[in-house]
């Protein structure tokens, strides 16, 4: 067995990094995250910032360990650059994501433990990562309940067209028709859930008060209970699912078999007029499709808060397309989600240091195997 560094990962016959978790000695661990600045004193609960860096900073230093936070992450003379070498422990998020490619791993010779504060982990390149016998960890379902009630915000923002409203207001106009000419109520629709993991198990349930027709695509099917209690359907079928749908609710993970999934092939399929939630990430959509249906009238709106790459450039398209309600990344960290998901790291790491197990729904990349999502 090959020893990395006195405080370091060791490599076993496999190649696999062993978390030297119960070792006495002191871990270097970085945490990236979005800064606040005049935010970041408003609210004693807004721990997701670098300013207050999950509230652990205490906690990691009365236990010996080295913690470096920065919000600086891009270039080669950042601040992450600096310690990439000899950190045991990376935290991101996906809100300010440190994208995690093969060349960074291939840096970070001490590296066993790539922590996401939150829900999804494709900013790492999961392939190198498990080659590289590194594991990686989120916080399953920190984000459910935050998110959902998200995507429901913006699918009755689209349907009530709201936005030209909102805007006359701020602009000193005042144009019912404007508004009126395709604003529509949300009972009877049809709206299709395009994966029904626990964020799209939440929504049905949040949609079913509306009396929509909810149909539903996944690999697994729903439990018989939660599809009577919501009157859910499932459709096996992804291209047949879409024609029939007035809203489609995008909730997959990002992956090889999902990146560019709604391409202008799979896009000219849904019914003309239909109207798009994306709070999943933005590489399932081929980005110029989308921007070129939303001005055909095709994609009659389109609603979310994730980007490729994130943060958004100043030029990129989806910023200036027509009927778009685009926000910031920012439906996963609500003041309840970081408290959530700040906690699930706490909890982590101290497994981490005590050599236990982690929670198994939280492992994305274990011993060199992915996670049966990201395959």
């Amino acid at each position: 067995m090959a020893t990395l560094s006195a405080a370091a990962a060791t490599v076993d016959g496999t190649g696999s990094r062993t978390l030297h978790a119960n070792s006495p000695d002191s871990k270097k661990i970085v945490g990236v995250f979005y800064k606040a600045n005049q935010y970041a004193s408003l609210n004693p609960e807004f721990v997701g910032c670098a300013e207050a860096a999950l509230g652990i900073r205490d906690w990691l230093e009365s236990k010996g360990h080295q913690y470096i936070v920065t919000d600086d992450k891009e270039g080669p003379n950042c601040e992450l650059e600096k310690h990439i070498h000899d950190m045991h422990v990376l935290i991101t998020t996906p809100f300010h994501p440190v994208y995690v490619t093969a060349e960074k791993i291939k840096k970070a010779k001490n590296l066993q433990l790539l922590l996401t504060a939150g829900v999804g982990s494709d900013h790492v390149d999961l392939k190198a990562a498990a080659d590289a016998g590194i594991t990686v960890v989120e916080i399953s379902g920190s984000n459910a309940v935050s998110v959902a009630e998200d995507e429901l915000m913006r699918i009755l923002i689209l349907v009530r067209n709201f936005l030209p409203g909102y805007r006359q207001v701020i602009d000193g106009d005042w144009n019912v028709a404007g508004i009126a000419h395709r604003a529509y109520d949300l009972e009877g629709k049809t709206v299709g859930i395009i994966g029904a993991g626990r964020i799209g198990k939440l929504l049905l349930q949040r949609l079913k008060p509306f009396n929509c027709n909810l149909l539903y695509h996944d690999r697994l099917t729903i439990s018989p209970e939660l599809e009577k209690e919501t009157g859910a359907k499932f459709e096996e079928d992804l291209d047949v699912i879409l024609p029939k749908c007035d809203v489609v609710v995008i909730n997959t993970p990002l992956t090889e078999k999902t990146r560019g999934m709604f391409d202008k092939e799979r896009i000219g399929k849904l019914k003309k007029g239909v109207l798009i939630v994306n709070n999943a990430r933005a590489a399932i959509m081929d980005a110029q499709a989308v921007v070129d249906a939303c001005s055909s009238g095709h994609i009659a709106g389109y609603s979310g808060d994730v980007w490729n790459p994130q943060p958004a450039p100043r030029d990129h398209p989806w910023r200036y397309m027509p009927n778009h309600a685009m926000t910031p990344h920012v439906s996963g960290t609500t003041i309840n989600s970081q408290l959530r998901y700040a906690d699930g790291v706490k909890d982590t790491l101290d497994k981490y240091f005590k050599g236990e197990e982690f929670l198994a729904q939280n492992y994305i990349v274990k011993e060199g195997k992915l996670a049966s999502q990201y395959q």
